[in-house]
């Protein structure tokens, strides 16, 4: 299974109303190539069914969607978190060691 692949069977495992971070898939892949993580997410071909909006930054911060770190896509991002119950403040995950999902 190439890298790509292996960081969307991970994604897949994070709970509706969770967050992981790009980090945390690193560890559950043995791999510090965190960027290239989000590289992955960013190419993400099965989304919904691989949730790439529900990886934020380890510092509890919305992080990037679909390439972008601000406007349309962050705002989409946001949508998505709160209706599956996360809560956001300023690009921040409320509760954010709570609301961490850990492989």
């Amino acid at each position: 299974m190439d890298f790509c692949s292996r960081v969307w069977v991970a994604c897949r495992r994070i709970p509706k109303g969770k967050v992981s971070t790009y980090r945390e898939i690193g560890k559950a892949l043995d791999s510090r190539a965190y960027r290239a993580i989000g590289q992955a997410l960013r190419r993400n071909p099965y989304a919904p069914e691989v949730p790439c909006h529900r990886v934020a930054s380890s510092d509890g911060t919305i992080g990037g969607f679909q390439g972008c770190c601000s406007g349309k896509p962050i705002r989409q991002k946001t949508q998505l978190l709160r209706q599956e119950g996360v809560e956001i403040k300023k690009n921040r995950i409320v509760n954010f060691p709570q609301q961490l999902f850990r492989f």
